[in-house]
């Protein structure tokens, strides 16, 4: 099911939503379902308990996957806004220029979700065990919905060079054959990496926070940098002017 034209307006409210419920997960409380215990300290210690790793050494494993999904989160965000734009990024209805086939967009269709999913799975770490399940699946869904609608929108208005693009780009799961790649014309846009780090500084930070701050095994401390992070972000947002994101 397509999700809704009100649905993508309020995207990031939603998204930002379901990232703090998978923090609260108020139903350990409420309904006495699951622990409040991190994702990261259940897995580190689910490791040493069945054998796979010593503690002393599935905890450093464990940082180091949740670095390298947020490395993976910041690095699609910022490549696939330099290329796309912040104005049509942030934009609160859809948009439908020429097809992109340049940067990401030559190896997979949606980086930019593909990079919100990574960043939510290495946030998920954080989480109780129960929240980070919550809020995996729930912008799992909700990002295939938005998928669906975008690209039946830009189907409609892009007509044929769409449908080919949809046929040799896959949605999710990026392509290295370069058959296909060299089969799309460049359109000769540039990308605007400044303007894409500013407006994508909120994955930075949680990169951040996981790659420098988690060595320090304090949760609240790595939270801190987020919120820090989400608080850089919206200051920077109303002082740049919004004409630098066009």
């Amino acid at each position: 099911m397509k999700a809704s034209a009100i649905e993508f307006r309020q995207r990031v409210a939603i998204n930002t939503v379901v990232i703090l419920l998978g923090f609260w997960s108020p139903w350990i409380e409420s309904w006495g379902i699951g622990k409040r215990m991190t994702f990261f300290e259940w897995l580190a210690l689910e490791l040493s308990r069945l054998g796979l790793l010593r503690f002393a050494v599935s905890a450093p494993v464990v940082i180091t996957v949740a670095a390298l999904l947020a490395a993976i989160a910041a690095i699609l965000r910022v490549w696939g806004t330099a290329w796309l734009g912040p104005a049509t990024v942030q934009h609160g209805q859809m948009q439908a220029g020429a097809v992109l086939a340049d940067g990401p967009y030559r190896y997979v269709r949606n980086p930019l979700y593909l990079g919100l999913w990574f960043m939510v799975a290495a946030l998920a770490f954080l989480m109780p065990v129960t929240g980070a399940l919550f809020a995996l699946v729930a912008i799992t869904i909700f990002a295939l919905r938005l998928i669906l609608a975008e690209e039946t929108f830009l189907a409609g208005r892009l007509g044929k060079p769409y449908q080919d693009y949809m046929r040799l780009i896959p949605r999710l799961i990026p392509t290295l054959r370069t058959s296909l790649q060299t089969s799309l014309p460049p359109t000769g846009r540039k990308p605007h990496w400044l303007r894409a780090v500013i407006a994508e500084l909120i994955p930075l930070g949680v990169f951040l926070a996981l790659a420098v701050f988690s060595w320090s095994y304090n949760n609240r401390l790595m939270i801190r940098v987020i919120l820090i992070s989400c608080g850089i972000s919206l200051v920077a947002r109303a002082l740049v002017p919004r004409r630098a994101f066009s």
